[in-house]
């Protein structure tokens, strides 16, 4: 379930005017049925920012689909954003971003994709963001029965990601060529990532397909 969707240029003038947040957390609200704490919507009103700047690009079609939140039924996982429109084949095409407002990560020696850093007020072991992307692109059947592309990729909009930073150690390496990370200055890559793989707006045709699919066990 979809908790916010519409098209980038509706979500650029929805973040533009200051309604993107409330327009989520109202949404967040009907789709769960509670509320959420001021943290979360902290990191929606920031991140959400970071992916206007992104967004405000005009090889990025304006009637590209655009969600956010969107809840991996029969899970508690939810994927951050996603971007939908067609490829340079005519495909349809989706672009999977985890959003982090991390500002530094360790490696965990001995541990498949995780890292430390501090959430929560506290350091805690957690999943390494491209194979948190990574996982999510692996759930839904439909995408792959109609042969939709999936894009899978890690946006950290507040950490200076530099080659030799933990977060980049070897052991990451399989996760981070499967989706790979942009950080802080990494603005016109993510950019580049994203019109890579979408040439043409879809007007949400893929944000469709994916929250209609069947789920891949």
């Amino acid at each position: 379930m979809l908790v916010y969707e519409g098209v980038k240029s509706g979500f650029i003038n929805d973040v533009d005017l200051n309604l993107i947040t409330d327009k989520i957390l109202n949404r967040f609200k009907e789709v769960f049925h509670r509320s959420t704490g001021e943290s979360e919507i902290n990191s929606w009103r920031e991140s959400m920012l970071r992916m206007r700047g992104v967004l405000a690009d005009k090889d990025i079609p304006d009637n590209a689909g655009v969600a956010i939140e969107f809840n991996i039924p029969h899970t508690s996982n939810r994927i951050d954003f996603l971007l939908s429109g067609y490829d340079k084949n005519k495909k349809n095409s989706i672009i999977i971003i985890e959003l982090k407002q991390w500002t530094h990560a360790d490696a965990v020696p001995g541990k498949d994709g995780v890292v430390s850093t501090v959430t929560g007020k506290a350091l805690r072991e957690v999943t390494h963001p491209s194979y948190q992307a990574w996982s999510y692109a692996s759930y839904n059947q439909e995408v792959y029965d109609r042969n939709v592309g999936l894009h899978p990729c890690a946006f950290l909009h507040n950490y200076d990601l530099t080659d030799s930073d933990p977060i980049n150690s070897e052991q990451y390496k399989d996760y981070i060529n499967a989706a790979p990370m942009f950080g802080s200055k990494d603005f016109e890559k993510l950019r580049n990532f994203i019109k890579k793989f979408v040439t043409e707006g879809d007007d949400k045709e893929g944000l469709y397909i994916i929250e209609n699919g069947k789920i891949k066990p």
